[in-house]
């Protein structure tokens, strides 16, 4: 089996965090987005990946390359038109094996082994509320799947498709795909991937679904922090506060090497990178990438990015902050002004 995982996009609903960084490098729960998929692979043993790269693709191939030994092939969209496009443009390296497609900014709580229980194509789903802003199922009365529709506005199904695809016939695919691009087949402008496997349910392929009970979306500020909180929560991460300069930790929370606390208090749902420094700090709900320091500030509800620096006095209050890499806040000068 090999996994095919797109990660072109440009996250744009993440800057500024994304002018520096891709988006599946931003770390929640002290770990790249991507990496939480990548590991997810190696408990499933699946060694053969496909990366389908666009944006700071070589930040991407670097951080794979250093940390998994997968045998990983690399395609490059080079333009943004769908992620029908961007599975075509990976066609070459299916080999004719099943593939397991998973979407690069979707993380999940679901044994993939589920998947391919059933022999068949499976399409991993969840049911939702409000399909309206889904692709969604419709599955007939022997459980396969009918026919997909792109957010219904009428409701016809709450089976939401969240992103992971379980392919056996990897040629038919490929060959829908390439019709898609032949004929111009676009839906809303771009080329989707769903219209692809519809295209493969009308020429006879039997598709089921499986469950995925955790869909962990990380599309923006919000859903980030969202997601760091069920993450954390499930790893129960633990440290010994005899390590840090009297400072507390309320649970859950993550906290990576070379991290200085000192007169601080972290927690709950707080996630500190490698060599982040914090001093006389209160610090809630919130991820603060690797190398930033923060004195004397509270943050509550925010993401912090790489090597970033924010100066205080008077344990300053600061709510749903959203800065990016590199970036400087220097209150400290400011507040002696206005005192002087």
């Amino acid at each position: 089996m090999r996994a095919v995982i797109p990660v072109a996009g440009f996250g744009s609903r993440l800057r500024p965090h994304t002018h520096s960084l891709p988006k599946v490098l931003l770390h929640v729960a002290g770990r790249p987005i991507i990496a939480h998929i990548l590991d997810e692979l190696k408990i499933q043993k699946i060694n053969k990946v496909t990366i389908i790269y666009g944006y700071k693709g070589e930040m991407i191939r670097e951080y794979i390359d250093k940390h998994y030994d997968f045998d990983v092939e690399y395609v490059e969209q080079t333009e943004l038109l769908g992620l029908g496009h961007a599975i075509w443009c990976a066609k070459d390296t299916f080999g004719g094996e099943d593939i397991l497609m998973i979407l690069g900014d979707t993380i999940f709580d679901a044994d993939l082994s589920a998947a391919w229980k059933s022999g068949k194509s499976s399409i991993g789903v969840k049911e939702i509320d409000d399909p309206r802003r889904f692709g969604v199922v419709v599955e007939n009365e022997d459980g396969f799947i009918d026919r997909m529709v792109e957010k219904p506005q009428e409701f016809v199904s709450n089976k939401a498709i969240v992103g992971i695809y379980y392919i056996k016939n990897s040629d038919l695919l490929s060959e829908q795909l390439q019709k898609l691009i032949d004929e111009e087949i676009k839906t809303r402008g771009e080329f989707q991937l769903t219209d692809a496997l519809q295209m493969m349910l009308e020429s006879g392929e039997e598709m089921t679904t499986f469950p995925v009970s955790g869909w962990l979306d990380c599309g923006k500020k919000e859903t980030m922090l969202e997601t760091n909180q069920f993450l954390l929560k499930k790893y129960n991460y633990k440290y010994d506060e005899n390590n840090f300069d009297n400072s507390k930790i309320i649970y859950p929370c993550f906290i990576g090497g070379n991290v200085k606390l000192v007169n601080s208090v972290i927690g709950p749902n707080v996630s500190l990178a490698d060599s982040a420094e914090l001093f006389s700090c209160e610090i809630k709900n919130s991820i603060i990438a690797t190398g930033s320091k923060l004195i004397n500030v509270k943050i509550k509800d925010s993401l912090v990015g790489e090597r970033c620096e924010i100066k205080a006095k008077y344990e300053t209050e600061m709510k749903d902050l959203n800065l990016g890499s590199d970036s400087e806040i220097n209150l400290y000068e400011y507040i002696n002004k206005f005192l002087e």
